[in-house]
């Protein structure tokens, strides 16, 4: 028999970590045709978890949403005109649960997990079967969990544009030790590319250079880290990829390491807002593209998931895991910025 309650977080308000409230025995809706429901073994935050609970996510929210996008489980049961999967099989979630391949649309955008949707934050979640992916064979489940945001996000920076693909012997910078930037190191690297990474910790650095970082650049010594970083470069041509994680505060370095015809790939602004800030008109003179994107679509996931078992690629998992009940706590560690990698909570084993 299916199970009919669940343990899950919900987000009530907008008055930070306070706003995450936790119900134990939360009533399944009835599955529809095509849901899948899915008993969820681990997930992992974001840093857009963290700034939703406290109001201050730009896109679409909805109170008492479950939180969180990213989750891997296992289908419990599915509806009766579902194909893509059956009872047994090991998913992992899509974020945007309408993008199925292409551009996004307005459709599209507002329905994104742990936002305008229910997430994942929860032990069982029904899901359209268009908006789950198979999991990944090499990895385990707290692996697995971290990919629907991060993973897919650094893929798409690094693919999203056919025409500027990255390619063997491109150089790639990425910013900090955040699991977009932790992700694009990888793929770069299983890529044949060179990277370059900034941070401001030693400790950090070596574990940047482990996972395949050919150079690493502390910021706070190194101000001036997007000219260094161009000066690393085959010819001080520029990089041809920048991961742009910081935002405005860190925008003007990333356009002086840019290359002629480089692509930087605006992420998120974890650096905060700055008054000074370059303009449009800076892409014009150094004749570069910048592009904000938000996560990918399901094809780009699937292409993605592919090469990470073709090149035994795992993601990088920091050593402390949160159990579902202690979710709230999880949020004040990565808050606190204690965390290297993705930062996963156990559901289920």
């Amino acid at each position: 028999m299916a199970p009919t309650t669940t343990q899950q977080w919900t987000i009530e308000g907008k008055n930070g970590f306070e706003s995450l409230k936790f119900n134990e025995k939360a009533p399944i809706p009835k599955l529809g045709d095509r849901d899948v429901l899915v008993k969820i073994h681990a997930v992992s935050l974001n840093y857009r978890d963290l700034i939703i609970p406290k109001g201050k996510y730009a896109f679409g929210m909805n109170d008492g949403v479950v939180p969180g996008s990213d989750g891997a489980g296992t289908v419990e049961a599915v509806g009766s005109g579902v194909t893509r999967f059956k009872p047994g099989d090991k998913v992992v979630t899509l974020f945007n649960q309408g993008h199925l391949g292409g551009s996004l649309d307005g459709q599209s955008v507002a329905t994104g997990l742990g936002g305008a949707v229910d997430g994942t934050l929860r032990e069982y979640g029904a899901f359209d079967e268009q908006g789950l992916v198979h999991m990944p064979s090499n990895l385990n489940w707290l692996e697995a969990s971290t990919l629907s945001c991060a993973a897919l996000t650094a893929w798409n920076a690094l693919y999203g544009l056919e025409s500027r693909a990255l390619k063997p012997g491109d150089t790639v910078l990425t910013q900090g030790t955040g699991g977009v930037s932790t992700f694009a190191v990888q793929f770069a690297k299983a890529a044949g590319a060179q990277v370059i990474a900034t941070t401001s910790s030693e400790k950090k650095a070596e574990l940047l250079k482990k996972y395949g970082a050919d150079h690493v650049i502390n910021y706070k010594e190194n101000p001036n880290w997007g000219e260094h970083a161009k000066g690393l470069t085959p010819g001080q041509a520029g990089v041809a990829h920048v991961i742009e994680v910081g935002g405005p505060t860190t925008m003007a370095q990333s356009l002086k390491a840019i290359k002629i015809d480089g692509v930087i790939s605006i992420i998120g602004f974890v650096g905060g807002f700055g008054k000074e800030q370059p303009s449009f008109l800076d892409c014009l003179t150094n004749i570069c593209t910048v592009r904000g994107l938000l996560v990918g679509s399901r094809l780009q996931f699937e292409d993605m998931n592919r090469a990470i078992e073709a090149n035994d690629i795992h993601p990088i998992v920091d050593e402390k895991v949160f159990d579902l009940a202690h979710a709230r706590e999880a949020y004040e560690y990565m808050w606190d910025q204690k965390h290297f990698g993705k930062l996963c909570i156990k559901v289920a084993d």
